[in-house]
């Protein structure tokens, strides 16, 4: 990487950048899209890579704030806006961006670092464990008959997008409070969401509105003969809002199907008589885990039972591995840095496939991505890391 220079980024790097961010998303990003994000970037959260003059790389990372099982909020760093010209790929230059971006990311005292992958080949070696899934489901509403049992609280209203950001918004807060993977959403994020612009509804009509007391669903219309309404954002603070809400979608007259993206324990297929008509369409990573103080987040969320085991984590970017003792009681974690004998062995990205309970042990187990040769080990990391309330990613970002 002879030449290349990678620095805290300037105002007049910002043309330089947008360019690279609309060539590496092949998209025209709108300037109050990238100024929303902007303004959770840190004093210093933006680096660019530079050959002379020229801009050839660009990373940033954001401010979030992020929940984990049991209801804890942690500061994270959410990496976003990586790209390296196509000019200048295979040359170290994401290396270096990653050596220095993480560098400021510790000096900050971030715990934890997170990011939505574009690909999912890359950042296994920075220490990133994909921690969330996204669901794939999409219901043919012609046939979708309601169970029986289904419960009918009633209570969603049809509303203006626009006039009800505000109690989208307080609804949302509910939400990601009390479920892994949510995010603060701050409200230039919420302003560049209900703005809906024409070029960010990819074929798409504009933006329609569910709104329960409990919960929400913002939907897309698409096509003309069949229709399929396309769920842009649920978010369902009760089983009663969840169930109310699907009542109204699948209620939608002259659409055959109703697609949404969501998470692998969704209950929608147990609310119809036939849940094959819930059929699975994908299937794909969606917030990805990076600990930076790994004593700090794993003593953070809570546990589903006791538990007392060395881990010996492998961090080949930085140097934030090492063999801890990690003990459980009552469902509160110790954890310190030990000489003791090791009981299990990963890799820092495994760790983040983990951590919120999506992932289990037993399975990285046998795809020999976690050594371990005692069963009572793993099948205690197995309960311990569950979660009881599903994970889901609050934004992509």
């Amino acid at each position: 990487m002879t030449g290349v220079q990678v620095r805290t980024a300037t105002d007049g790097d910002w043309p330089a950048i947008v360019l690279l961010e609309n060539t590496g998303f092949g998209t025209v990003h709108h300037p109050d899209d990238l100024a929303a994000f902007r303004d959770l970037v840190p004093a210093g959260g933006t680096v660019v890579a530079c050959e002379g003059a020229t801009v050839i790389g660009v990373a940033f990372y954001l401010d979030l704030r992020l929940t984990v099982p049991g209801g804890a909020i942690l500061p994270a760093a959410g990496i976003s806006g990586v790209v390296v010209a196509p000019t200048h790929r295979r040359r170290g230059v994401l290396r270096a961006m990653y050596d220095e971006l993480h560098r400021r990311i510790a000096d900050a005292g971030y715990p934890i670092a997170a990011l939505t992958a574009s690909e999912g080949g890359i950042y296994g070696r920075f220490g990133y464990g994909p921690a969330t899934v996204d669901h794939g489901l999409s219901v043919d509403r012609r046939f979708a008959v309601l169970h029986a049992d289904a419960p009918d609280p009633g209570g969603v209203r049809l509303v203006e997008t626009a006039e009800c950001g505000g109690e989208f918004a307080a609804i949302y807060d509910r939400w990601r409070v009390i479920t892994p993977g949510g995010l603060l959403r701050p409200q230039p994020l919420w302003n560049d969401l209900l703005a809906d612009r024409p070029e960010e509804r990819a074929g798409g009509t504009a933006l329609f509105a569910l709104l329960h007391p409990d919960g929400y669903a913002l939907y897309r219309v698409h096509g003309e003969h069949p229709k399929t309404a396309r769920v842009e954002e649920f978010r369902a603070v009760t089983a009663e809002a969840h169930a109310a809400l699907w009542r109204a979608l699948l209620g939608l007259d002259l659409i055959q199907e109703v697609a949404i993206g969501t998470y692998p324990d969704d209950p929608l297929p147990y609310l119809l008589t036939d849940t094959r008509l819930a059929r699975t369409t994908g299937r794909k990573d969606h917030m990805w885990l990076r600990a930076m103080d790994v004593p700090a987040v794993l003593q953070a969320r809570r546990y589903a039972c006791e538990l007392s085991v060395v881990l010996q984590l492998n961090d080949g970017f930085r140097s934030d591995g090492g063999r801890f003792a990690l003990t459980v009681r009552d469902g509160q974690a110790s954890c310190e840095r030990t000489e003791a004998p090791v009981d299990a062995e990963l890799d820092l990205d495994v760790l983040g496939m983990l951590y919120l309970g999506v992932h289990r042990a037993s399975v990285m187990v046998r795809a020999g991505r976690l050594r371990c040769d005692d069963e009572a080990v793993v099948r205690r990391l197995d309960t311990a890391f569950v979660s009881d309330v599903p994970a889901q990613l609050g934004f992509f970002f």
